[in-house]
């Protein structure tokens, strides 16, 4: 009913409040539409996960900018919104508000998305009991692998990967 990779967006979402995968799990399940067809709303949700993850950094340009984008993108995708278990209306009140607090530049608060589909919760509260983890915890602004998962993570696989695809190209010409 649901695709498995927004389920796993919306865990690593409430529960370790790892924003980073938020982003790297919807953005490869977006890449896999062709360009022409992939859909806005995934990028709008990556983008709340993004800025909150430059918030929670204190990085409150790219916060704010994240946000404005996923605000712009999302106040389209309405209808989508509400048939992803979202309340839209409510979701967009609360980006626009936390949009405004990192305007201000206030500190990092762990929110939860407005879910109203009550087979959503059931998938996500499972899952959480299957794997324990505790839905709705609140970030632990004293992890610095999780504060600083961009730069601390280990990115030999993409590296290789990518080297690879250098020489591909490169012995194709």
């Amino acid at each position: 009913m649901y695709d498995q990779a927004y389920v796993d967006y919306l865990i690593y979402f409430h529960c370790e409040r790892d924003y980073f995968e938020c982003h790297e799990v919807l953005e490869e399940h977006w890449k896999k539409d062709p360009p022409k067809e992939r859909k806005k709303y995934w990028v709008g949700l990556i983008q709340i996960a993004v800025g909150l993850y430059h918030q929670r950094r204190g990085n409150y340009s790219g916060a704010y900018r994240m946000m404005s984008n996923a605000i712009n993108l999302l106040e389209h995708e309405k209808d989508m919104l509400n048939l992803l278990g979202l309340q839209s209306d409510e979701l967009l009140n609360q980006l626009k508000h936390r949009k405004q607090e990192i305007f201000s530049n206030q500190p990092y608060h762990s929110y939860n998305l407005p879910i109203v589909d009550k087979k959503l919760q059931t998938i996500c509260n499972n899952r959480c009991l299957h794997e324990n983890l505790t839905w709705g915890k609140h970030s632990d602004l004293s992890n610095e692998y999780l504060l600083h998962k961009h730069i601390k993570r280990d990115r030999s696989e993409v590296i290789t990967e990518r080297e690879l695809q250098l020489k591909k190209r490169h012995s194709n010409k």
